[in-house]
């Protein structure tokens, strides 16, 4: 392979990964947040929670709109997701793909944390991310 081919291929790989890691842009205003529970809330299951978003729409998985993505919830986690990656989706990481506004859930007795964060077609948090303050409840 000549030294040209192999510079035009490394600039195409170069292409590739960067539109790879591309974020879906998100208005500077926008925010989600946790309508109820209330931070610091005593619940009971099954624990109904509505999910808040100002400055953008909501869209199902898989549509690309611009100013749209749809709601994650993620359940005591810890450590936030990778911003460059799809949310996982597993107990802690729960996905709202069809669009939808609230979930109820079952948790076990004692103090959890929830915060939601907005994800593009593919799952991906925007740039900047949108997302929740985290918040604490109790379930009796």
């Amino acid at each position: 392979m000549s030294a040209k081919t192999l510079i035009s291929l490394g600039m195409a790989m170069c292409l590739i990964t960067a539109a790879a890691l591309a974020r879906t842009p998100a208005p500077k205003d926008a925010r989600a947040y946790i309508i109820s529970p209330a931070d610091g809330e005593i619940v009971t299951n099954p624990v109904t929670i509505k999910f808040g978003l100002q400055g953008m729409g909501v869209a199902p998985a898989g549509v690309d709109r611009t100013d749209t993505g749809h709601h994650h919830l993620l359940i005591d986690v810890e450590q936030r997701p990778a911003m460059d990656k799809a949310i996982p989706s597993n107990a802690k990481h729960k996905h709202f793909g069809g669009g939808q506004t609230e979930t109820s859930i079952e948790l076990p007795p004692g103090t959890h944390t929830l915060q939601l964060i907005l994800g593009d077609k593919d799952h991906i948090p925007h740039q900047p991310p949108v997302m929740s303050e985290t918040i604490s409840i109790t379930v009796k």
